[in-house]
């Protein structure tokens, strides 16, 4: 019993991030017509006014981002088309990744690289550890199988300890440069202030939540392994 109770803890501090970033997002969503223009609005317009209109405002499926290679900002369709403190918090926050690209800020290349790095080695993870039954199977040595866990765990671990790392340039993002405009130019208006700051930090931990929740496929490949 206290096992269980133990493992359900340590998915709920997993998920707790995750969980906690969605509920900000979605608890100041609600449209506000005082708002005077759409989250994709002000990242067009941000990006003009930080003479970067060569970098398209773009709708996405795939959760808000920005892209460095094809230099390119990325709003879900609710923060492009609403107006509301979500929209503009997370809009000004993918535009302050833009604003670090345009200034070779060295931690942004870094990110680059190391997420790079984080998604080739949760490859190489996966790849092992469904390897691994098979190793088991030809070689029946233990060691073999040992030696294949290890690289598909720490693979994943690695890749978990990158997005990590990352956490100071989306903290920039938020807090160094979104929250700043948006406040300095009256994007926002005083009363705001506190909810957008909840947002933007929400926004800064989505790597970290995402992270963590990937955490729980390194405890299920520990548990099969208990059980191989």
């Amino acid at each position: 019993m206290h096992i269980v109770l133990i493992l359900l803890f340590l998915v709920l501090l997993i998920l707790a991030p995750q969980l906690w970033a969605r509920y900000t997002f979605r608890r100041y969503a609600g449209v506000l017509p005082r708002i005077p223009g759409t989250g994709g609005e002000l990242a067009r317009h941000l990006l003009d006014r930080f003479e970067m209109t060569d970098v398209p405002v773009e709708i996405t499926e795939k959760g808000d981002h920005y892209d460095p290679e094809q230099r390119a900002v990325r709003l879900s369709p609710d923060n492009y088309k609403h107006k509301s403190l979500t929209a503009v918090a997370v809009a000004a926050h993918e535009v302050g990744h833009a604003i670090q690209h345009q200034r070779n800020e060295p931690k942004l290349a870094l990110r680059h690289r190391l997420v790079k790095v984080a998604q080739t080695t949760q490859q190489l993870g996966a790849a092992a550890m469904f390897l691994l039954p098979v190793a088991l199977m030809i070689t029946r040595a233990p060691a073999a199988g040992f030696i294949m866990g290890a690289i598909g765990l720490g693979s994943m671990a690695s890749a978990t300890l990158v997005h990590l790392v990352t956490l100071p340039v989306e903290l920039d993002a938020s807090f160094g440069k979104a929250l700043p405009i948006l406040r300095d130019g009256r994007y926002i208006q005083a009363e705001d202030e506190t909810a957008v700051r909840r947002v933007l930090r929400a926004a800064a931990f989505t790597y970290v939540a995402g992270s963590l929740a990937s955490l729980l496929n390194l405890a299920r490949w520990l548990a099969f392994l208990r059980r191989a």
